[in-house]
């Protein structure tokens, strides 16, 4: 008898990755249809736990940045208690998360990868 183990992490699907990309500057005009965004992206598969917010592309991180995470996480608490989860994060935009207090609430920040 042989058991064969299955391709990939268990409970990853490779193919339809559940991610936000943030690139270029946040501004407060950009927040709005980035909650939507994600509202989307959360509706179209209700069954998920985990939402990665990759903001390795972001530019100038400041308190505007924050702000929308910070209303990223909450939306994607209300859908149902599904985690937002930030990778790629830079240096200066995990120094602002740390010195508003949301590193608490914005929990597995991964930082940049070299």
């Amino acid at each position: 008898m042989s058991f064969g183990y299955p391709a990939g992490l268990p409970g990853v699907d490779a193919m339809t990755p559940n991610a936000l990309v943030l690139t270029g500057r946040v501004t407060r005009a950009d927040v709005p249809g980035l909650c939507a965004e994600l509202e989307a992206l959360l509706s179209a598969a209700p069954a998920v736990a985990v939402v990665d917010c990759d903001v390795g592309g972001v530019v100038r991180p400041d308190l505007t940045l924050v702000e929308a995470i910070a209303r990223l996480g909450l939306v994607a608490r209300r859908a149902g208690g599904v985690e937002l989860r930030l990778r790629n994060v830079p240096d200066e935009l995990g120094a602002l998360l740390g010195l508003v207090g949301l590193t608490e609430v914005v929990r597995n920040v991964r930082p940049v990868t070299e």
